[in-house]
């Protein structure tokens, strides 16, 4: 049964610190297809996720031969309580799989850690050090420290994330340099997440699989990379004209430049600083514009029109 709510599902659970939300394995198949030439003789690093149950795992296991990958490693953050999908440990652990080892690693297969496993801890960045790409859908509520462990480290990688993520400052300041870029799938083609069965609801659609499992789709996720892939050499189709609708583009009060409600509205004939909805950069090739700002005017304060805030604004040029 589907049921209508907010999409204020994700940002919940960042103020509850509620972060089980499991990838399904196809929203996994639909993005890394784009991907498979970066991951030959790389080692693979799911460092959010348990080997027995993730569909992050699954894909890589499954796919190994065809990735050509030289190793895959899965590690997990100890459990206090038993769940959905594992019972309580007293420490974190991981699994190095390689070509003939089992799909489903055994118990004894399973390699201890010391501690409980953070993605931050002393022996998961040891692994991560070993790593060339990593793969995961990380804690949601600490992805800020996520992605600056990554950066610091210089590793590539592919991520799960909330639309809201693009406008953190550690995440944008990325986007602006072009070393972060979004993935391919967007919105309503990452499809949902399992999420265990004591989770209030509320996604814009909920329903229970043919394996009687919760799944939510908030509809608000993208992927964050910074693995080449082919939409950001697409550019736009520019259509609209400025001169002679002046009208439809207002300027900003505190910036000189004109607003843009939907990408599709950017006019080829503006030169000038044009901001559009955060969603752009869904779109957004750096072959055909910079982006000279994010949200703020010239005074330092919030872009306005009219004295009016629009929702979260980034500043783009396009390029001669």
């Amino acid at each position: 049964m589907t049921r209508r709510a907010n999409h204020s599902l994700l940002d919940r659970a960042k103020t509850s610190k509620r972060d089980e939300f499991y990838t399904l394995y196809a929203d996994i198949e639909r993005e890394l297809r784009h991907y498979e030439p970066h991951f030959r003789d790389k080692v693979v690093f799911c460092n959010c996720d348990d080997p027995r149950t993730s569909n992050f795992f699954k894909y890589f296991a499954d796919n190994f031969k065809k990735l050509a990958l030289r190793k895959l490693i899965c590690a997990c953050y100890r459990k206090y309580d038993p769940d959905l999908f594992s019972p309580s440990f007293e420490h974190g652990f991981y699994y190095e799989y390689t070509e003939g080892k089992n799909l489903i690693p055994e118990a004894d297969e399973l390699i201890t850690f010391h501690g409980d496993g953070d993605f931050r801890s002393d022996e998961s960045t040891a692994l991560l050090r070993q790593a060339d790409i990593v793969v995961t859908n990380p804690p949601f509520s600490l992805f800020r420290e996520y992605i600056a462990l990554l950066t610091a480290h210089s590793k590539k990688f592919l991520l799960i994330s909330s639309i809201n993520a693009i406008t953190y400052k550690e995440v944008f300041t990325l986007i602006q340099a072009n070393k972060l870029w979004l993935g391919v799938n967007f919105g309503r083609g990452i499809s949902g997440f399992i999420v265990p069965e004591d989770y209030e609801l509320y996604g814009t659609e909920t329903r229970i699989d043919s394996l009687g499992r919760k799944i939510i789709s908030p509809n608000n996720c993208l992927w964050l990379t910074n693995l080449d892939n082919f939409r950001r050499h697409e550019f736009i189709p520019l259509t609209k004209k400025y001169y002679g609708h002046e009208s439809d583009y207002p300027a900003y009060d505190n910036y000189p430049g004109i607003n843009v409600d939907r990408t599709e509205d950017i006019p080829m004939d503006y030169a000038g600083a044009v901001g559009v909805p955060i969603t752009f950069l869904h779109k957004f090739s750096p072959e055909q514009f910079e982006i000279v700002g994010f949200r703020k005017g010239q005074d330092g304060r919030d872009l306005t029109i009219g004295g009016k805030c629009p929702y979260f604004r980034i500043l783009i040029r396009r390029l001669p």
